[in-house]
């Protein structure tokens, strides 16, 4: 395991990023690091670049410095890249990173494949945030950095409830919860709360949705006339794939919302005995082996069938194997 400290005393200017379409993990470990090398490090110039962030994390310190424009010229002795199984994934921001004099990747995904100078990847471990408080020194973890890494970590574990939340996990969020933050808060505000446009979002997902292969797959969709009419944009469609796989019955869940003319964004949530990151990595997509989405193009009924297939045959493989 890096020593972020170790690694910043090195150098002048970093750089740090996450993959496109920020989620909690993303956004968390990112303004932690971020965080904790101002406060820690106030003589290096450091940014941080992130597409668009969902409203929701507006709390977290950082957040109106976060750099969502590519367009300057900018080299940085070093790159941290987190949350990122894959360079393709750090989107616009990928020339600072090939750039850099030197990059370190912090990522738990199964999928990745180490691609940069200094990788870090551990894809037991529950969040890219939970990595994050690894490689700090946690005496210099201020309030507002234990905010963000809890943040992260609540929101790649289902506020530990998925099987990626280890004893270390549980451990970490304790001595996170003694910086003294308003963790239920965090919860609340990040996890449940909803506007009421995402609730008629999910609600029409819902009333939508159809099982198929006997109740085994849950498919719901949200296409771009449906988005237009209730003016929500992606980040306004977290939740929704978690809430159908709570059906009972049901092995997978499949939210599709549609980003273009027969193109869609394929969101995959399992129970267990489906991998859903093989699923997706065969579509060019990737992630956890209980979560992770892919691109795919197509007809919805194509997409649909594609999909299915995959998930049939190792739900087929999983029977045949008892």
């Amino acid at each position: 395991m890096i020593k972020l400290a170790n690694e910043l005393k090195k150098v002048k200017s970093v750089a740090i990023a996450g993959h496109v379409r920020p989620d909690g993990d993303c956004i968390g470990s990112c303004l932690a690091v971020y965080g904790y090398t101002k406060e820690n490090f106030p003589e290096i110039k450091a940014d941080v670049y992130l597409e668009s962030v969902n409203p929701v994390f507006d709390f977290l310190q950082g957040m109106e410095e976060i750099r969502t424009d590519y367009s300057e010229d900018r080299q940085y002795e070093l790159f941290i890249s987190l949350d990122v199984s894959d360079m393709e994934r750090l989107g616009e921001a990928r020339k600072y990173f090939e750039s850099a004099g030197r990059t370190i990747c912090i990522d738990h995904h199964i999928t990745n494949r180490g691609f940069a100078d200094e990788n870090c990847v551990e894809p037991e471990a529950s969040s890219t945030s939970e990595l994050v408080f690894e490689t700090m020194d946690e005496d210099k973890i201020s309030r507002e950095t234990a905010k963000a890494i809890y943040t992260g970590i609540i929101h790649d574990t289902g506020i530990f409830q998925h099987s990626n939340t280890s004893p270390r996990t549980m451990e970490i969020a304790g001595k996170l919860i003694g910086k003294g933050i308003d963790f239920s808060k965090i919860i609340d505000e990040t996890f449940y709360q909803k506007t009421y446009v995402q609730n008629q979002v999910l609600g029409r997902a819902l009333m939508e949705s159809i099982l198929l292969l006997n109740g085994k797959i849950i498919m719901g969709r949200i296409r771009q006339k449906d988005m237009e009419f209730y003016g929500v944009t992606h980040a306004d469609l977290e939740g929704i794939v978690n809430q159908l796989r709570v059906t009972k019955g049901v092995e997978v869940a499949i939210f599709l919302h549609e980003i273009g003319n027969q193109e869609y964004k394929a969101s995959l949530r399992s129970n267990g005995t489906v991998d859903v990151s093989q699923v997706c990595a065969y579509f060019g997509g990737g992630g956890h082996v209980k979560a992770a989405g892919c691109t795919m193009h197509g007809t919805l009924h194509d997409v649909v069938n594609n999909l299915t297939l995959h998930i049939e045959q190792q739900l087929l493989d999983a029977e045949n194997s008892k």
